[in-house]
């Protein structure tokens, strides 16, 4: 019998060669017109593909996603609009239009038993209705940060984010929380030593072909040390690619989930008495090929650039805490009873240090922030640190045993009156981040107490949504 449907289906060694080449001309920074043509040719001649998914991230780092048919894309790529009084933290709804740009080097071919078979997915750019960048998108900031870094000095900045998630049963167990008051584990199995043919290790093993497949770079992957945690680690990047991947990490990690009644939670402390989410962030910065972190002889061989792109971070740790934990639950994170990296100083050795100096070589040498919890926007978190090491305002007078906030009240107010996060995202963007974050605290109790409250799952940013949101 002949199919009545016949969608594009690759196998997956074929699409990790796919999307390695498209991550290549990224690296390569190959003119956009020519990657632009070279995409617009292949959707014309693939006739097995029927439609692209276009996706941005808004002000909180939520992914949104808009599914194009193939055929009016083709016609219209250049003159995409949407509701952008629809997204929290965007334009309001007496100037609602926003324009839609397509980042045509980031497009990716999508495993089709995860996804679906017939589509592939590529990044947008979001655009004023003038087709000025818009200035809530912290994706094209990131992106044009780190444009300007090359073009006017060689200087390339690479990342590698370390996500960690939990698994529950259920596909809406976030959702779901308020309900039942708690999350139910898929297993107690321990640290590495989960069985194969553990839910979570075939979970794990899924999403790793999955990441593999779509040219992340792997490198390991195991349970971590709370009951139901996962780390799938890949290898770095620079930072914009590496940016996308935390979002696309997450989505794999959800869809694979949801495809077996379970959930993917990046919470950063779905759970009391066990350990949080992290999303540790190792950085890099190189000019001209050199790795500017590496000095041998130095201080942990650590180079001045590298303990003075610490300092800056340090020093500004009061001010950008909120975008590294920009969630009332991810406060429960930085308890010092469970590895929590609240202390603002650097260490070799202490995971307690809000960034912590790896061992590393001339090639490997970098810096780890420890204290960016799974849920924050990763254009903004990798903007602001990167940004802030390279050209913060540096205190000499640092106090090393000073400690991050213990709620996001005192957050937002290091955030909201500080004259360095005006600076670095204006003012506008700096209030509007300020005022969504005010309106989800508002909706949990100032002390949270002990045991997690359903407000701060229900009213969390990557979790709400409007019926969610209007039940307060």
């Amino acid at each position: 019998m002949t199919a009545l449907r016949d969608f594009l289906e690759i196998p997956y060694d074929e699409l990790e060669a796919l999307n390695l080449a498209a991550k290549k001309q990224r690296l390569d920074r190959v003119p956009a017109d020519q990657i632009r043509e070279e995409r617009l040719r292949y959707l014309a001649d693939e006739k097995r593909i029927k439609a692209v998914t276009v996706c941005f991230s808004d002000l909180e780092g939520r992914l949104h996603m808009l599914d194009y048919d193939k055929k009016f894309l083709l016609k219209s790529w250049d003159n995409l609009t949407f509701d952008g009084s629809s997204v929290r933290g965007f334009s309001v709804q007496s100037e609602s239009d926003l324009r839609l740009a397509i980042d045509w080097a980031a497009f990716y071919w999508l495993p089709a038993d995860v996804f679906g078979p017939g589509k592939v997915l590529v990044f947008g750019e979001v655009l004023e209705r003038s087709g000025a960048p818009y200035a809530a998108d912290m994706r094209a900031t990131l992106k044009a940060y780190m444009n300007h870094l090359y073009e006017t000095q060689g200087i390339t900045c690479n990342a590698s984010n370390e996500i960690e998630g939990f698994l529950f049963k259920g596909k809406h167990a976030e959702q779901e929380y308020m309900n039942v008051g708690g999350f139910e584990f898929v297993t107690t199995g321990g640290y590495y030593h989960s069985l194969p043919g553990d839910p979570l290790r075939e979970f794990i093993d899924v999403v790793a072909e999955a990441q593999r497949a779509m040219g992340f770079a792997n490198e390991k992957d195991h349970p971590e040390v709370a009951p139901s945690q996962f780390e799938i680690n890949y290898s770095y990047t620079e930072a914009s690619i590496a940016a996308d991947q935390v979002q696309l990490y997450k989505l794999i990690c959800r869809q694979v989930a949801r495809q077996r009644d379970m959930t993917a939670c990046f919470l950063p402390k779905p759970v009391t008495g066990v350990n949080g989410n992290g999303m540790h962030t190792n950085l890099s910065v190189s000019q001209n090929g050199k790795n500017l972190m590496w000095e041998a002889g130095g201080v942990e061989n650590l180079s001045g650039f590298g303990w003075d792109f610490i300092h800056r971070v340090l020093s500004n740790a009061l001010d950008i805490c909120l975008i590294l934990n920009s969630s009332v639950n991810s406060y429960r994170r930085l308890d010092p009873h469970y590895e929590a990296p609240n202390q603002i100083k650097a260490s070799a050795i202490d995971r307690g240090s809000m960034v912590r100096i790896p061992y590393g070589n001339e090639k490997s040498a970098r810096v780890e922030v420890r204290s960016i919890a799974p849920d924050a926007n990763p254009y903004l978190a990798l903007y602001t640190i990167l940004r802030t090491g390279l050209e913060g305002t540096s205190n000499p007078n640092l106090d090393q045993t000073a400690i991050l906030p213990d709620n996001i009240y005192d957050a937002i107010a290091c955030f909201e009156g500080s004259a360095y996060t005006a600076h670095l995202l204006s003012d506008e963007v700096r209030d509007k981040f300020a005022s969504l974050k005010t309106a989800a605290a508002d909706r949990s109790p100032r002390r949270l107490g002990t045991l997690i409250k359903a407000s701060e799952i229900q009213y969390h940013h990557e979790v709400q949504n409007q019926h969610l949101w209007n039940q307060f």
